[in-house]
C-alpha cells in the first residue's frame, strides 16, 4: 500500500463502472470530478459507481468535486484573429465589442488593469502589454504573437482582479457536491485567505477545503491562505502561466514544504503523465517529475487528462502507482522529504504548539522503541494529518467512528483509515480496534510497542494532547 496518495479525475475515459472499479483496485484513493466538463447527470453517476467500487474492494476512496472559479476567457470570435508582435490591439467587454478587437467574457477588466501590466493568451502562448485604458476599452500591445481562437483563457498575473471567488455557477455546483455527499471541495483561482474562508463558512464542516494555488497573488499569501484551508493543490497548469516557467519548480518545492509544516495535506497536480493521454507509457521526464514530487513530500500526485480523457487511464494509473512503489522502496523518504530548507519546530503552523508536540513525541518514540505502526484516535482526522506531516517512517492507523472522517483519511500521506463506527466511544475500545488493524494488515506483531495519539476529553475537537506507548 503506497503512502503517497493516488487522485485520478473521472472522465469520458473512466466513466464506467467497471473502469471505476479497477482504478479503486489499481490504486485510486481520491476520485476528482471536475465541474468544468460534463453533465450533472454524469457527475451523480460517477460519484456513485466510485461508492460502489468502495464497497465491494472493502478500502475507502474520496471524492473531490473541483469547482470551476471565475476563469477569465476570451469571448466568441467569427473567425481567428492573427496577432502579430509589435502591433496595438483593443480587448473589449463582449457585449460591446466591435469587429477587430479582441472580446473578453470579463467586463471590469479596464477599470482594474493599469498601465505596464502582462495579459498572457491561451496558457500564455501568446503575450500582451496594457498600453493605457479608455472608458471600457483596454489598448495593448503585442508582444509575443499567435493565432487567437475563441473562448481561449486570459491569465492577469499583475492584474488585482476583483471578482468574486465563487461564481453563481460554483454556488450551484458546491449545493449539489454537498446534496451528494464529497470528502473535498476544491476551490479554483485562490487570491487570498478570504476566499477560503467564504467557502469554509459555506461547508459548514461537511466537506474539507482544497485550496488550488494557481494565482501570483495566491503564492505570495500562501502561509495565510495555508492558515485557514484544509488542503492545498499546486495546480501547476495556471501556475505555471502565471509564473515564468523556471521558477515553478522552486514555487512547487516551497508549496510542498509549507503545507508540510501547517499540517495541511497537499496534492501536486497537473501534466504528471501528460505524454499518456496519448501514448501506453510515459517519458523518462515524467516519471522523474513524479519521483521529485514525492520527494518533496507530496501527500498526494493526481492524473487530469491522463484518466479523464486519455486513451490509456489503467495504464496511467498504473505507472504512477509503480513509480511511487519504486521511489517508496528505496528507502530515501525514510530521510524525510527534500525541503529547500529545514526549519525548525518553531516554523510550524496550523495547530497550537502543545498539538505539534504531541505528533513530533509520536514520531520521536516510533525511532526510540521500534514501533511497526502510528495509532491515533481521531473524529474529525485533524490528528493523523498533523502526525502525518511529520512524515513517519511508519504507517499510521487512523481510527475514527466517522465514515467522513474514515474516507477523508483515505487522501492523507501514509495514513491508513479504520472505521469503528458502532464502536463504543471509549479510548479502551476504540485503541482496540486499533491494535487489531495493525496486526491483521501484518504491520506488527502481537507484544510490540506502538505510540497512540489520542485526545482528552475522548474525541473533542482539539484536544489533541497525549502520547501513551501501548503493547499491540
Amino acid at each position: 500500500m503506497l503512502r503517497t496518495k493516488v487522485v485520478c479525475t473521472l472522465g469520458p475515459a473512466s466513466s464506467t463502472p467497471e473502469t471505476i472499479l479497477a482504478m479503486v483496485e489499481g490504486g485510486m484513493d481520491l476520485a476528482r470530478v471536475n465541474m468544468s466538463h460534463g453533465s450533472r447527470g454524469d457527475h451523480r453517476a460517477a460519484i456513485a459507481a466510485v461508492r460502489a467500487a468502495e464497497r465491494q474492494v472493502g478500502h475507502p476512496v474520496g471524492v473531490m468535486v473541483d469547482l470551476s472559479g471565475p476563469k477569465i476567457r476570451v469571448g466568441e470570435l467569427p473567425q481567428p484573429i492573427e496577432l502579430i508582435a509589435g502591433e496595438a490591439v483593443v480587448m473589449a467587454p463582449q457585449a460591446a465589442a466591435t469587429p477587430g478587437e479582441i472580446p473578453t467574457t470579463y467586463e471590469p477588466l479596464a477599470r482594474e488593469i493599469v498601465a505596464g501590466d502582462v495579459v498572457l493568451l491561451d496558457d500564455g502562448l501568446m503575450e500582451l502589454r496594457c498600453l493605457g485604458t479608455d472608458g471600457d476599452r483596454t489598448r495593448l500591445e503585442v508582444v509575443r504573437g499567435g493565432t487567437l481562437k475563441p473562448r481561449k483563457g486570459i491569465n492577469l498575473p499583475l492584474v488585482k482582479v476583483k471578482a468574486p471567488s465563487l461564481t453563481e455557477k460554483d454556488l450551484s455546483d458546491l449545493d449539489f457536491a454537498l446534496e451528494v455527499g464529497v470528502e473535498y471541495i476544491a476551490l479554483s483561482f485562490v487570491r487570498r485567505a478570504h476566499d477560503v474562508v467564504d467557502l469554509k463558512r459555506r461547508v459548514d464542516g461537511r466537506a474539507l477545503v482544497v485550496s488550488k494555488i494557481e494565482k501570483v497573488q495566491a503564492l505570495r499569501a500562501i502561509e495565510e491562505i495555508l492558515a485557514e484551508t484544509d488542503a492545498v493543490m499546486v495546480a501547476r497548469g495556471d501556475l505555471g502561466v502565471e509564473l515564468p516557467f523556471e521558477r515553478v519548480p522552486l514555487a512547487q518545492k516551497r508549496i510542498i514544504q509549507l503545507s508540510n509544516y501547517y499540517g495541511r495535506p497537499v496534492i501536486t497536480a497537473t501534466q504528471m503523465l501528460e505524454s499518456m493521454i496519448e501514448h501506453a507509457r510515459p517519458t523518462r521526464a515524467e516519471a522523474s517529475d513524479v519521483a521529485n514530487a514525492i520527494l518533496d513530500g507530496t501527500d498526494a500526485v493526481m492524473l487530469s487528462g491522463e484518466t479523464a480523457v486519455g486513451r490509456h487511464p489503467l495504464k496511467a494509473l498504473q505507472a504512477i502507482v509503480d513509480i511511487g512503489k519504486e521511489i517508496e522502496r528505496s528507502g530515501f523518504l525514510e530521510r524525510g522529504p527534500r525541503y529547500l530548507t529545514h526549519p525548525g519546530l518553531h516554523s510550524r503552523g496550523g495547530a497550537t504548539s502543545r498539538e505539534h508536540a504531541v505528533a513530533a513525541a509520536t514520531v520521536d518514540a516510533v525511532r526510540r522503541v521500534g514501533a511497526p505502526a502510528i495509532i491515533v484516535l481521531t473524529k474529525s482526522g485533524f490528528s493523523a494529518r498533523l502526525v502525518s506531516s511529520y512524515r513517519p517512517s511508519v504507517p499510521v492507523f487512523a481510527v475514527t467512528p466517522d465514515p467522513l472522517t474514515h474516507r477523508q483519511l483515505a487522501a492523507v500521506w501514509g495514513v491508513r483509515p479504520v472505521l469503528a463506527s458502532g464502536v463504543e466511544m471509549s479510548y479502551e475500545r476504540q485503541m482496540e480496534v486499533g491494535r487489531r488493524a495493525v496486526i491483521d494488515s501484518g504491520a506488527g506483531e502481537p507484544g510490540a510497542s506502538v505510540p497512540v495519539t489520542a485526545g482528552f476529553p475522548f474525541y473533542e475537537s482539539g484536544s489533541t494532547n497525549t502520547m501513551r506507548l501501548e503493547r499491540l
